[in-house]
Parts: structure tokens; sequence; C-alpha cells
């Protein structure tokens, strides 16, 4: 006797197909939980930044590098072009451990070289020999004191190494009247950025990991099955008692009606 195998079990397809569409729907549906989550982490991100972050006020100093010439006092290209490249040694030497910490020790500063470093920034115009100085600080007018102090004691030490004619100041260090940083706005768009983004990752998560049957199609979908008919779910005592509720209230409604 020949006995058939019959497999019951269908094959599984582990691959996972990504319905950009039903994604979209998905989050359109939910779109009022994203933006509560987007509004509660930018208020967060505005509080942080108002009331946690310590406001740092930036004062900038401008100098002028002026290269030694020959004797035809003639400005040629590749003069030009060496004094461009002078300005890029000009920004690492400001930052020099020489300069930082000479500035430390003569204004006696309670802070470290890599704490003071790290608060001041050089930039430099392009084609051009001048060269700014910033420095941040939560106290403005220890910004403006720093910024100075740095200029002067970068500018004398540079002209002892690279041998230049003059190192001569454009603007003085500015007294900032409002703070740099923290920007709030721009902590506040970060954290509804955030926020939004945090909260659609969970949805379209929580969007593949359910696995329940809720249609007809979901049934063709992913159990390759189709249906022949459908049942209603029963309805619950509490449902049937009011659809007879509010059956026997339209029933004496043409009755009151026409006893008046």
């Amino acid at each position: 006797m020949n006995e058939a195998n019959v497999s019951t079990n269908p094959q599984k397809d582990d691959t996972v197909e990504i319905n950009l569409w039903e994604i979209a729907l998905y989050l359109f549906h939910w779109l009022w939980l994203l933006a509560v989550a987007g509004l509660v982490a930018g208020a967060i991100a505005f509080s942080y930044s108002a009331f946690i972050l310590t406001p740092m006020y930036t004062s900038t100093t401008k100098v002028y590098i002026l290269s030694k010439q020959g004797n035809d006092d003639k400005m040629t290209y590749s003069d030009t072009q060496l004094a461009n490249n002078i300005t890029k040694d000009f920004k690492e030497m400001i930052k020099s451990r020489t300069v930082v910490e000479t500035v430390i020790r003569d204004l006696n500063l309670s802070e470290s070289y890599n704490s003071l470093a790290g608060r001041i920034s050089v930039s430099n115009a392009t084609d051009t020999r001048v060269v700014g100085i910033s420095v941040k600080d939560a106290d403005p007018k220890k910004a403006q004191m720093l910024a100075n102090n740095i200029r002067d004691v970068a500018a004398e030490h540079i002209r002892e190494v690279m041998d230049l004619e003059a190192v001569n100041v454009v603007d003085e260090a500015n007294l900032p009247e409002a703070p740099s940083e923290p920007s709030k706005k721009k902590y506040t768009l970060i954290g509804f950025l955030i926020g939004v983004v945090a909260c659609a990752a969970v949805l379209i998560l929580r969007f593949y990991l359910d696995d329940s049957i809720k249609s007809s199609d979901d049934i063709e979908k992913y159990l390759g099955l189709s249906t022949l008919a459908s049942i209603p779910l029963f309805e619950s005592e509490e449902d049937a008692k009011r659809k007879k509720k509010k059956k026997s209230r339209k029933q004496h409604e043409p009755q009151q009606q026409a006893e008046a």
C-alpha cells in the first residue's frame, strides 16, 4: 500500500516586505502622537538650554600680519602667498601651550591649559592676512580681557619665532552684550526633531512586531490562504441591551406623537 506524505506546514518565508505606503498611513494615523512627542521633547530641550546650561559670551579681536619685505618695498605674488601661509601657522601658534600658559600665569587664572585652549577659536578670512581671535567665557568682561591678553602674548611670541615685521591690531576685543550660546532656538528645534524621530521609530517597530490578523487580506498575505466567508463577532450583552433600548425608544416616539 502506497502512502502519500502530505506536508501540512506551509513554507515560511523569512523575508520581510516593507510597504512604505502602509507605514506612511500608519504614521499619519498617529500624527497627533508624533506632534505631542515633538512638543514635549522640544520643551525639555528649551528648558535645558534656558535653565541648566551656563550662558557663554564670545569676545573677538582681530590682528593684521605684516611680513618682512625686501629692499625694493614691493610685494610680489609669492610674497602674498607666503603671507597667507604664515596666517595658517599663526592660527596654530595662538593656541600653543607657550601662549596659553603664559596668559594663565600672567592673569593668575585657576584653570588648566586644556580648559582655556578649548574656549579659544581662530579664524582667517579667505585671501587676507587678517586673523580673528575669539574667546568664550561665562563672564563677558573676562572674555574681553582674555581675548586682548591672548592677542598680545601671541603677537609677541610669533614675532620672535617667525621673524615677522609686525602684528598690528585691527580691532580691539569687544565687550559682548548678549550670550553667544546656547542657542535656545537651536536646542528647541533639535529636541523637537529628536522627539518626532524617536516616536516614529517606536511606532514603526510596533507596526512590524504586531503579527495579529486584522482582516481577510492579512490572512491571504501572511498565510497564503483564501477566505471563503467571514463570521461577525458576537455582540456583548451590554451592546445588545443598548440596541434594545434604542429600538424601544423609537417605537414609543410615534405613539407619543399620535397621542399629542
